[in-house]
């Protein structure tokens, strides 16, 4: 969409509501002229809060309304500090007094409480060490506010162990206020050689524990959750990015192009291009850096290296189609003998040549398709015994059957997604006994039901989540087991409509590990759910979308630790089971294309839990309506504990 479009959109959204918009820390004026033009006046006490650091732009905004900011007083500062450090337990008093001089010289700055909060955290609780911190802050005394900010911040990087040091500066990698994927910041972490390795355990469960660390520490923001609370989206606060690049350019860790660039530029081992910088300045910087091992290209023109076959490490999306590379120039990206990392993105055509496994190094192949395209593996990619991800998004890969006289076993692959018709035989289960996660797609024209062998998945022992797709009519579902032993925690399933729902969720309902469920399509052919005690023990997170459920018969119990439920099951089912509010570890309930008495029947639950927990209602429930007449009725339902749209 163009920006008048979304402009459009927003204001067509807005209309006729009451809202609250804030707008995090501003930059400019010219970005408030262009999107107030959009916000309607309703003149029903809508508002909107803009934040900045510059003072004059908040007079240029509002002379009226503008709020100046105050530092934070000596007993917030000090509670802040505590909460951080101690949690719920108080300062023990041979720290107090020592303590209160450590905020004092944080000039009550909440970011600068926040992360020497952190670091004191993970310290030891000494007087000694204590008084060093102190003095340490002392030095900064006569530096201005933000000059003294960026030192308390640079004291923090300093006490850091020495394997959380390049993590951190790693994420100055990325761009002001963007939002990162765990996922791929591990992978980075793992390609570029920053973990290390401990007897025992997997170098993603290593790097999960760093990021911990890092979070704990106040370094890093949690920006969001994933749906069984695992942190899948972080964040990094403009300061702390300030200074991983100013440290990142002190030490020559990495060499973002259009900053002032260190002496030496010849000699850097990696180069970070951002989005915004021009054509000519990412031939030259890739020319004049030939013996970078690391290039990550933020949606920017990919130029060959020099001496491109030094390279470890590449991320080059193409999102805005300007890379134009053909086939050709994107095979070339396969004769880079030394990549650990591939992260391509393209909408032109891809072609895993025979002598890709040349990468004999390569760990992480992802492939951004922004069309559905089907990749042909060759038969030499069961010889790439590095192998541990691989991830087709959009598009999917079809691996050819392993030679019969080959024994390779790829040992190390975790996690295989976007298999399009994957034969599941015995063979095949031995030639990757190790995965953890796997997406599979069938379409049915070049897979039977004989050939699937979907049984065989039950035999992976180390196996923790299965995505499947399968076409329309496909019965292969049917023969899916799990060995109550498996380790799966997340389990989504396209079933065929006209499928026993039944037969799945009994399948399922006792696996042991089982956090997320997302089942779409089939049916309930006796119209009726009824669960019992001892089934989804560890679930947390539920999504159902079938058809034919009238009923649903449960009790409290039979989902003690279920948090969020998706269910869209037309317009069968007539109510929904009050027993669902009772759940106490629930927080969430989605309903989608609800009947009127579903609607009313969830309101009720509503009133009754709010009747018993007062308040301190922990769940909310979302409704979300059909658009047509009769659903303004029901609209007025809505309260805070239960909304309703349309």
């Amino acid at each position: 969409m163009r920006e008048d479009e979304i402009g459009l959109s927003l204001h067509q959204y807005l209309s006729y509501r009451r809202f609250l918009i804030v707008l995090d820390d501003m930059w400019s004026i010219e970005a408030w002229e262009k999107i107030q033009l959009y916000f309607p006046d309703n003149s029903n006490g809508s508002r909107i809060m803009v934040t900045t650091r510059l003072s004059n732009l908040g007079f240029q905004l509002d002379s009226n309304y503008g709020l100046q900011m105050k530092f934070m007083d000596e007993e917030t500062s000090w509670n802040m500090f505590c909460k951080i450090v101690f949690g719920e337990e108080s300062c023990p008093l041979n720290l107090e007094k020592i303590g209160k001089k450590i905020v004092m010289s944080c000039r009550g700055l909440p970011l600068s409480i926040v992360v020497i909060g952190g670091l004191l955290e993970k310290m030891e609780l000494t007087k000694e060490y204590w008084k060093s911190i102190r003095r340490s802050i002392s030095s900064l005394a006569n530096l201005e506010n933000d000059k003294h900010c960026l030192k308390i911040l640079k004291l923090s990087y300093n006490h850091l162990p020495i394997y959380l040091k390049p993590c951190f500066l790693y994420m100055g990698t990325y761009a002001e206020d963007h939002v990162i994927q765990v996922s791929r910041l591990i992978k980075l972490w793992a390609s570029e050689g920053f973990l290390k390795p401990i007897s025992g355990k997997s170098l993603e469960t290593i790097a999960k524990e760093y990021l911990i660390e890092l979070v704990d520490r106040n370094l890093i923001l949690v920006h969001e959750l994933g749906s069984t609370g695992k942190i899948k989206y972080c964040k990094i606060h403009d300061l702390l990015r300030d200074l991983c690049l100013r440290e990142a350019q002190k030490e020559r860790f990495y060499d973002v192009v259009e900053q002032h660039s260190p002496q030496g530029k010849c000699s850097q081992r990696r180069v970070v291009i951002m989005r915004s910088t021009p054509k000519e300045k990412v031939v030259d910087a890739l020319k004049s850096r030939p013996y970078a091992r690391t290039c990550i290209s933020d949606c920017t023109r990919y130029e060959p290296l020099p001496n491109p076959k030094l390279l470890r490490t590449l991320k080059a999306w193409d999102e805005d189609n300007v890379l134009g590379m053909c086939e050709c120039s994107v095979e070339k990206l396969f004769e880079l003998v030394n990549l650990r990392f591939l992260d391509v993105k393209s909408d032109m055509y891809l072609h895993l040549p025979s002598s890709v496994n040349l990468l004999w190094s390569l760990q992480t192949l992802i492939v951004h398709h922004t069309i559905v395209e089907v990749i042909h593996a060759p038969v030499e990619i069961w010889n790439m015994s590095q192998l541990r991800h691989v991830h087709l998004w959009t598009g999917e890969i079809h691996l050819p059957d392993p030679p019969g006289d080959s024994l390779a076993v790829m040992e190390n692959l975790q996690t295989l997604e976007g298999v399009k018709n994957f034969k599941f035989d015995e063979r095949m289960v031995r030639r990757m006994p190790n995965v953890k996660k796997l997406g599979l797609k069938y379409d049915g024209i070049e897979s039977s039901d004989d050939d699937c062998c979907v049984h065989n998945i039950k035999h992976l022992q180390k196996l923790e989540s299965l995505r499947c797709f399968s076409y329309p009519g496909a019965k292969f579902l049917q023969k899916l087991t799990f060995l109550h032993s498996v380790k799966i925690k997340s389990l989504f399933l396209q079933i065929p409509y006209g499928r026993r729902m039944e037969d799945i969720l009994e399948k399922v309902s006792t696996l042991p590990h089982l956090q997320k469920l997302i089942l779409i399509g089939g049916d309930f052919t006796i119209c009726k759910w009824e669960t019992v005690e001892g089934q989804f023990l560890s679930l947390k997170y539920l999504y159902l979308w079938c058809g034919h459920l009238e009923c649903w018969t449960m009790e409290s119990s039979h989902f003690p630790c279920l948090e969020h439920l998706h269910l869209l099951v037309s317009n069968d089912m007539k109510e929904i089971p009050a027993e669902l509010g009772e759940i106490p570890t629930l927080k969430s309930v989605t309903l989608y294309n609800c009947s009127e008495s579903a609607t009313k029947s969830a309101k009720r639950m509503v009133e009754e839990q709010e009747d018993l927990q007062g308040d301190g209602l922990t769940f909310r429930v979302t409704v979300r309506l059909h658009n047509d007449e009769d659903s303004d009725e029901l609209l007025k339902l809505a309260t805070p504990n239960f909304k309703v749209v349309k």
